[in-house]
Parts: structure tokens; C-alpha cells; sequence
């Protein structure tokens, strides 16, 4: 489950129903859950923490850091400041030590530069992390950190409509062992086939103040498509949806087709959209006929239109 829509830009999500989605989640399941320190300023870690309190059985909690606005950037890819970070998100969610931190989709030549990397490495050894990786914007960052010593892991944005990882990022991560983190499986609801180009979303929705990127990396907003292609390219798929799954199940099963993927993190704002994600796991793979019929139309309708680092 990921955790963004509990702490913010999603939407009014009031803490009662984000508790009982996390609780939801936990009994069908699901035991990978992933944050962010910048999900509502800690509310997200928070809320998890909470839950973590009143829930027994262990589940792998995995977070992120380097986007807070206190320095900001360059300050955040300090060593000091990102122990003191850590040390805030260890806080937040009343842990010894994370399970994962991941870098926040942090600029390029910084990835490139390395420095960060030791950073993460201290940490490690100071006990503060167990595990590290990367959330990254396009192939090219995603390449630059396979080659660091430890990665742990890849976060990325993958889905029916930005198909580019499976051959260039793929078989290289399975080859090292690297774990692939499927964010915005859903394209930010799109694949859900739900939204008509009049669809309006909340003013504190992301998917309406970062429509075109206004405030942060396009592609983290309808996978970087413009709205209103990605509907009429979402309208083309709902005839190939297979009887008795929903469009979205059907979208998520197709992530799940490709071996290189360790986990999916569709957000969930309430305990039936959980319900709903969670079903996608126990459904039959897609077959071979239906694969090429959506990689044509992402060919087609979709790969021409995509904005942003990709």
C-alpha cells in the first residue's frame, strides 16, 4: 500500500478513515507499506506509527527522504541533514530503525555525484537504516544507482501507460538483485476508468494544482501524460478489460505479470479501495494476446505524449 494519499495531495482524508484503510490493508494482507517524511509534513510516518502500535503481526515499513524544505536543496544531501531526517522519521513512526529509507526523486548529478550514496552507507552502519534505495524519475537515474554498492532497492513509476522500464531497466535489476517498487501503478486513477475529460479534482489534489507539473516532476501526475489524452487512451482499454475484473484489477495484474516487479504500492483513501487493490493479487495472469494489444496502444497513444524525465 502506498501512503501518500493518507498524508496529503490527495484530497481531504481524515485521520480516522486513513487509520481504518491502514487496518483494512493489514488484515487482507498486505504487509509492505510505503511513506514518505514529506507525505503531509510527518502526518503519514505518523498515522503508520500509530497503526504499528496496535498491530502485532510484523510488516515492512519503508520511507523516504530528501525533498523536506528544511534546508531544501542542495542542504538535504548533507550527511548531518540527512541523519537528522532519518532521526525525525524515526520518530514519526516509533521504530528502533527503518526498514528502508529510499532517496526522494533527489536531482540527478547528485545521484551521479555519489556522496549520497556514503551518506546512506553511514547510516547503515550507525544502525539507523537497514536498508537503502533509490526513488527515481527516468531510466538514466535508475541506471546511475544500479551501479552503487548495496542498492537495495528502485523505486519507480510503472504502469500500462509508461512501459519503457521493461526493456531498459528490467533484466539489469534482476541480474544484481535489485527490488523494483512499483509507484502510480494506476497512473493517478486513470487506469482506474473512472475519469471523463470533465472530471475536477479537489484543490489540495496534486492530479490539480501538478496537472501539467506545476509543482513538482510531471510525470508523478497522470504518469506525465495530459489529462486529457491519458482518458481517451484509458477509454481504448476498457473494451479489453477481462470479464469479471475491474479495469483497475486489470491494470494492477498487468504489473504484476512481469517477474522483475517485487511490489506494487497503489495508494488507497479508504478500506474498499484497498479491498479492490488487494483482489488484483489473486487473479490469474493476463494472457499474451491481451500484452501486445496494450503495448500497441501504449505504442501508439500513449509514448508520444509523455512529458518529463522518462
Amino acid at each position: 500500500m502506498g501512503c501518500w494519499q493518507i498524508g496529503g495531495s490527495w484530497g481531504d482524508v481524515p485521520e480516522d478513515t486513513a487509520l481504518e484503510t491502514l487496518r483494512a490493508a493489514a488484515e487482507r494482507g498486505v504487509d509492505f507499506f510505503d511513506t514518505a517524511d514529506v507525505y503531509g509534513m510527518g502526518r503519514s510516518e505518523q498515522l503508520i506509527g500509530r497503526f504499528l502500535k496496535e498491530h502485532s503481526e510484523p510488516v515492512f515499513v519503508a520511507t523516504k527522504l530528501g525533498r523536506r524544505p528544511d534546508p531544501g536543496w542542495p542542504g538535504n544531501f548533507t550527511l548531518d541533514e540527512m541523519r537528522r531526517h532519518t532521526e525525525s522519521s524515526l520518530r514519526n513512526l516509533s521504530v528502533e530503525a527503518l526498514d528502508l529509507t529510499q532517496l526522494h526523486c533527489v536531482p540527478t548529478e547528485v545521484l551521479r555525484q555519489g556522496e549520497i550514496f556514503e551518506s546512506l552507507r553511514t547510516l547503515r552502519q550507525e544502525g539507523k537504516i537497514r536498508r537503502f534505495g533509490v526513488s527515481v524519475e527516468s531510466m538514466e537515474e535508475a541506471q546511475i544507482c544500479l551501479e552503487q554498492e548495496g542498492l537495495a532497492s528502485l523505486q519507480i513509476i510503472f504502469n500500462i501507460f509508461r512501459q519503457k522500464p521493461i526493456h531498459t531497466l528490467f533484466d539489469q535489476a534482476k541480474a544484481k538483485g535489485v527490488a523494483l517498487i512499483v509507484r502510480l501503478p494506476l497512473a493517478s486513477g486513470l487506469l482506474s476508468g473512472k475519469f471523463t475529460p470533465e472530471t475536477r479534482f479537489a484543490e489540495d489534489d496534486h492530479r490539480n494544482f501538478n496537472r501539467d507539473g506545476q509543482a513538482f516532476n510531471v510525470g508523478e501526475t497522470f504518469a506525465g501524460l495530459p489529462f486529457e489524452q491519458g482518458v481517451r487512451a484509458a477509454d481504448q482499454i476498457k473494451p479489453l478489460v477481462p470479464h469479471g475484473m475491474t479495469m483497475a484489477q486489470m491494470a494492477l495484474r498487468w504489473c504484476l505479470d512481469f517477474d522483475a516487479v517485487s511490489v506494487l504500492i497503489p495508494g488507497a483513501k479508504n478500506p474498499d479501495q484497498v479491498a479492490g487493490n488487494v483482489a488484483a493479487s489473486a487473479l490469474p495472469p493476463l494472457g499474451a494476446e491481451l500484452h501486445q494489444q496494450l503495448e500497441r496502444l501504449y505504442e501508439a497513444e500513449v509514448a508520444p505524449h509523455i512529458r518529463g524525465p522518462y
